[in-house]
């Protein structure tokens, strides 16, 4: 059988990739809490300059761990955000509702994305959570909406959806309405870079720093 020299220890390997993403990313705008995140964020897409569209609101990443330490729900706009969730630090349940029953026949009644019928399903689930968009500007926006009109505040929105058509200027959106009008904390990637192993990658970084962990 052919064999490759390569690493196999999987701490060794974990301890090696984030001593070069110190190395190779400018980390200096961000605090020690912030930088956690953006350094999760460069690993899992391989590009130090992501952390240029790396935006926080202040507070931002306290109140995450301030509500996945209580126990928050996490909600999230697809299903493959909910996958990429790692379970092992949170107390709260992981949620998304895009499969639901009714929400195939709500999106066609009202001929808007499963992602905007979704949200129907999140009122009761919505006070003090943290929100994760990774895939649909239109979720966003729609969370955006129903903030206006009063819906429950959520304790932290991670906005990260990916794409060309709406995903940026929903992003900005967000970053311009939530903190001040909504008074609602966020962490987003400005652009079009995006996705839903960034916005589970945020809120896994944030849930290691419920147990105190950093690399």
């Amino acid at each position: 059988m052919m064999q490759f020299d390569y690493p196999t220890d999987p701490q060794e390997i974990e301890r090696r990739s984030f001593a070069q993403i110190r190395e190779l990313t400018d980390l200096s705008r961000f605090d020690p809490e912030q930088q956690q995140v953006a350094m999760r964020l460069v690993h899992t897409s391989g590009d130090p300059g992501i952390v240029n569209d790396l935006q926080f609101s202040p507070n931002a990443v306290m109140a995450g761990i301030e509500a996945l330490q209580r126990g928050a729900p996490v909600l999230c706009d697809v299903e493959m955000v909910r996958q990429g969730v790692s379970r092992r630090y949170l107390k709260g349940e992981v949620l998304c509702f895009i499969n639901s029953e009714t929400v195939s026949e709500r999106a066609k009644q009202r001929g808007e994305t499963r992602n905007m019928a979704a949200m129907a399903e999140w009122s009761g689930h919505l006070a003090g959570s943290v929100v994760a968009i990774g895939n649909a500007p239109t979720a966003l926006f729609r969370l955006l909406e129903l903030l206006y009109a009063g819906a429950p505040r959520p304790a932290l929105i991670i906005g990260m959806p990916v794409g060309f058509i709406s995903a940026q200027e929903s992003k900005q959106t967000l970053f311009e309405h939530a903190p001040v009008q909504l008074d609602t904390p966020c962490i987003t990637l400005l652009g079009r870079r995006g996705g839903s192993t960034l916005t589970a990658a945020t809120v896994n970084a944030l849930a290691r720093l419920t147990q105190g962990l950093r690399y």
